[in-house]
């Protein structure tokens, strides 16, 4: 009866959940899903991560190469985000050139990564005008259940962080690059942004970590981007209602509780890492 009810009238089925401060799930509205990272999980790649929020899983593969800096900006490198929404992770998608969904969710991270000054590109810099780094950053999701910017802010991260570049220095008599494989630094991460996404119901109800479904019924979206020192990334919201003052400063401060714990939670296994 339950089942052919959600079939009927899926948003009056959820919204006899939010009227108990729950969901179909069995979270409550202000719980996420189970947060999980896995770092250097491609071992082809200079830098790597896999992200379960739920069951939606986000692997970010870093790949470094060389190139000239460009000419308005000879002191600086580049970070090349890509978001890679396939067949693979839901039926929503078809193969092919990327989607209007996969644009969206690129530019977004493009923008985390630009306003968040995670990596300063001058920091990629080996020499002016000459030799730079170039990082591609592809994101691949394996299942989108939900909340696709909160994985890939998070994988992203987590993979930046797990970077190892050699050491490269230019020969003055030959004009060439010299790298030294033996002798690897990790990347300057300046700052770590944490995405936490929010699902609109009624114009008034906010559902953290929302799921495939609930983004579906959903009346709006909002996603908020805090680093470590408080401050705010980035703001998206991508149409909907307008939401009051207060209640976007509700997710002002659950972004930032949010941010405390995928910071811990990485730090751990990062720390889990290090040879003892």
């Amino acid at each position: 009866m339950a089942a052919g009810f959600k079939t009927v009238e899926p948003l009056e089925y959820y919204r006899r959940f939010l009227k108990e401060n729950c969901r179909p799930d069995g979270r409550e509205l202000g719980e996420f899903r189970a947060t999980t990272v896995n770092v250097g999980s491609i071992s082809t790649a200079d830098g790597s991560a896999l992200v379960k929020l739920g069951n939606t899983a986000v692997i970010c593969g870093v790949k470094a190469e060389f190139a000239t800096p460009p000419p308005d900006a000879p002191n600086k490198g580049y970070v090349v985000p890509n978001v890679d929404l396939p067949p693979l992770c839901s039926s929503r998608f078809r193969s092919g050139p990327p989607g209007e969904e996969a644009q969206v969710a690129s530019q977004f991270v493009a923008d985390v990564i630009e306003n968040s000054q995670m990596i300063r590109k001058e920091d990629l810099c080996i020499s002016p005008g000459k030799l730079a780094w170039v990082l591609y950053c592809d994101l691949i999701c394996l299942d989108c259940d939900g909340n696709i910017l909160d994985a890939c802010t998070f994988a992203l991260l987590a993979a930046l962080r797990n970077v190892q570049l050699p050491e490269v220095t230019i020969n003055e008599e030959t004009a060439l690059a010299e790298v030294n494989l033996k002798k690897k630094s990790h990347l300057n991460i300046r700052t770590h942004p944490v995405a936490t996404s929010f699902a609109v119901f009624d114009d008034t109800l906010l559902l953290v970590d929302p799921t495939g479904e609930e983004e579906r019924l959903a009346a709006g979206a909002l996603t908020v981007v805090m680093d470590e020192a408080g401050r705010l990334c980035c703001l998206h919201k991508p149409g909907g209602g307008g939401l009051t003052g207060a209640k976007l400063q509700d997710c002002v401060s659950r972004a930032v509780t949010r941010h405390r714990e995928v910071k811990k939670l990485m730090d751990e296994v990062f720390k889990s890492m290090k040879p003892k």
